[in-house]
């Protein structure tokens, strides 16, 4: 039985660990070639190492518009298309309004918010070059929906990237290219940057307990409950599906 997305090609980024690291495993998994892409490239490495054949690894700053322009290239020369974009790769400060520097602010929307911007216009490029019915897949975050007071510039860049993914799948659509976008949006995932974050506090164990008191089913997520919705709407199966959202905040903006 062929797999959910048999013969699709997807670029990911930050793939190296976290989000990025279980959709690459399961995108494969499930039939894909994938261009593995981070600033990581010993994690980078490794996981195509893990992977085999079907993956490739490049070094990729998301806020660098040559690098993005040449990576997107060589994955065309690679694998002979791209059908897929997966804009994972993220950063967040926890500093509020009060005490975030102006530096940190921009750093934070030009990895969150002009990276996504940049995966969105190459991979349009690549996707009408090799005349792909594509998908774009932007990872927001729960923070994009409800505002955080102790992360104002994380949630003001994942908040652009849910309006972006909506213009972007607008565009796309008006224009009769086939190529879909749409944003997920998580709430706390069990992944490095959630564990940074529960650590900054100084006492990580209670950080995580009042994350997870804070969502009504009572647990953070896991990174495979996010893969398996990349999966789908990189799949055919969500094809009536553009400028929407994927929320798997476990209840959370219910409230």
């Amino acid at each position: 039985m062929p797999g959910r997305v048999e013969g699709k090609v997807v670029l990911v980024t930050g793939a190296a660990s976290g989000l990025g690291a279980a959709s690459v495993r399961m995108l494969v998994r499930e039939g894909a070639r994938v261009a593995i892409t981070d600033r990581n490239e010993a994690g980078g490495q490794a996981l195509a190492k893990e992977l085999g054949e079907a993956t490739r690894f490049w070094r990729l700053d998301v806020t660098n518009e040559d690098e993005w322009s040449s990576v997107v290239d060589e994955v065309l020369a690679a694998f002979g298309r791209l059908d897929v974009v997966v804009n994972n790769a993220g950063i967040g400060i926890t500093k509020d309004i009060e005490t975030i520097s102006l530096k940190e602010w921009r750093f934070v929307h030009a990895v969150n918010l002009d990276g996504v911007f940049l995966g969105c216009k190459h991979g349009i490029r690549a996707m009408r070059q090799c005349g792909a019915k594509g998908s774009i897949i932007n990872l927001s975050s729960v923070a994009g929906l409800v505002g955080v007071a102790s992360f104002p510039a994380y949630s003001s860049s994942k908040g652009g990237v849910r309006l972006l993914s909506k213009s972007v799948a607008l565009h796309c659509a008006q224009k009769g290219y086939g190529i879909r976008c749409n944003s997920v949006h998580p709430v706390f995932v069990e992944t490095p940057m959630v564990d940074a974050l529960a650590s900054s506090t100084g006492d990580a164990a209670k950080a995580r307990e009042r994350m997870a008191r804070g969502i009504p089913l009572g647990r953070l997520g896991q990174p495979d409950e996010v893969a398996y919705a990349i999966v789908y709407l990189a799949s055919d199966e969500s094809s009536l599906m553009t400028g929407s959202e994927v929320v798997l905040d476990g209840g959370l903006t219910a409230q």
